[in-house]
């Protein structure tokens, strides 16, 4: 029987695509909740090329299904939707306090 449980570094890299197949980017990072330990944001590299001049889109956790035949997360946003979406550099990492957490949720209707 296949473990539920997975290591962080195996999500790391791993592909995020919309409903349509659509590749939109890969997991960067993953943010975790100190106090209860449950992942809070998955965060995407998007755009850029070859890494470079990439952005990071902190998507909330529950909006990632993981799709075995794609080996790869599902969103239900499409790259439209991610233009506009908060975003920051690798060099710009926000504190992801309670004022910036709320605009992502916000943002993604949650």
């Amino acid at each position: 029987m296949a473990s539920d449980v997975i290591s962080s570094d195996r999500v790391e890299g791993t592909n995020v695509y919309n409903v349509s197949g659509d590749k939109l980017g890969s997991i960067d990072d993953l943010m975790i909740d100190k106090l209860s330990g449950q992942v809070r944001y998955a965060v995407m590299e998007f755009g850029g090329f070859l890494g470079m001049g990439t952005d990071r889109y902190p998507i909330p956790w529950n909006m990632l299904k993981y799709d075995t035949s794609q080996d790869g997360y599902v969103v239900p946003l499409d790259k439209a939707q991610l233009e506009g979406a908060p975003r920051y550099t690798n060099e710009a990492v926000p504190d992801y306090d309670e004022t910036y957490r709320s605009s992502v949720d916000k943002y993604y209707g949650l």
